[in-house]
């Protein structure tokens, strides 16, 4: 048990230290875009602000996801952003997707790179 409390203590950082209340400028209308795109089964949209290898998804896989995502996506979704990481030379944001279907939730993770997408996973 005290295990688990130092590691929660070292996780919770330093005292005061809050998670980012707001993304980055510029994230917010990206991960917009990108669900909209989705919604709107809308190719062009999804990979026109993508890095060289994220706009090498091919039309059909985004096609399919569109097919299977869309319609959750127009019955209604809130979307909310939980904070961001550094990987790998990406800056990652993480946001909850709530269905209003009442479906399960999704967790989206949007990488961004020198202002271009380079990947957008939907978890």
């Amino acid at each position: 048990m005290l295990l688990f409390c130092l590691i929660a203590g070292l996780l919770a950082g330093p005292a005061g230290a809050a998670p980012a209340a707001e993304p980055q400028k510029g994230d917010a209308a990206l991960c917009t875009k990108l669900l909209d795109s989705i919604r709107n089964a809308d190719f062009a949209a999804f990979i026109a602000d993508g890095s060289p290898e994220f706009q090498a998804i091919t039309k059909g896989d985004f096609l399919s996801m569109a097919a299977q995502l869309s319609p959750r996506f127009k019955a209604g979704i809130t979307v909310t952003y939980f904070g961001e990481l550094r990987q790998q030379g990406y800056r990652m944001t993480l946001w909850k997707i709530v269905f209003s279907d009442g479906g399960d939730d999704a967790l989206v993770t949007l990488s961004v790179k020198d202002g271009k997408v380079g990947g957008f996973f939907i978890h």
